[in-house]
């Protein structure tokens, strides 16, 4: 099955944009001398800074086929990439997300940032979200293929436990650094 049309267009889109390679979920455009791509089905990404009353974040570890490795990283979606969560905005797929990932249930979501993912890349716009009054509901583990492990870490310790992630191999998503400024930086966001 071939995507649909992607949508967001990019804000300062060219008349000139001109489909290259279209798969099941991303397309390869070229507008004027640029090359990107897009995601098909999906108004953009969410991730989602998520603390446990104990003072505790929760992250997620899985293998990522681009990088050829495991990564540590924020649990994280697509708005929107699936029929059934189609008219979703960040904060429903954040709430998703979580549930599906980390077995955890946020009592609220609130939107931190929203930026440009990789903007010499790729037109996706992502949301960061910050979770807090998490209960554990399920297992999590994600759906379908995803394979992934849940870890729970207290924000005290949370460099020590990067940094020997890190030494064993597993690359850290630098949203997480993100995250962490915008709750341990006092004055973020106001």
């Amino acid at each position: 099955m071939l995507c649909a049309e992607s949508k967001p267009e990019p804000v300062m889109s060219g008349t000139d944009i001109r489909q290259l390679h279209r798969g099941e979920f991303l397309e390869l455009v070229r507008d004027r001398h640029w090359e990107f791509v897009r995601r098909c089905r999906a108004s953009g990404s969410v991730h989602v800074l998520a603390l446990t009353p104990a003072d505790e974040i929760v992250l997620v570890e899985q293998t990522r086929l681009p990088v050829g490795g495991k990564t540590i990283e924020l649990p994280a979606g697509v708005i929107g990439d699936e029929v059934e969560h189609a008219a979703e905005g960040a904060l429903d797929c954040a709430r998703r997300e979580l549930i599906e990932e980390t077995g955890y249930r946020a009592e609220s979501v609130e939107l931190l940032q929203v930026s440009p993912t990789a903007p010499g890349l790729t037109a996706e716009i992502q949301h960061l979200v910050r979770a807090t009054g998490l209960r554990r509901v399920g297992e999590g583990g994600g759906v379908g293929r995803e394979d992934i492990s849940v870890h729970v870490v207290p924000l005290a310790e949370v460099h020590g436990f990067l940094a020997k992630r890190a030494a064993d191999g597993l690359l850290i998503d630098h949203r997480i650094h993100a995250a962490l400024y915008w709750q341990l930086v006092p004055g973020a966001g106001d």
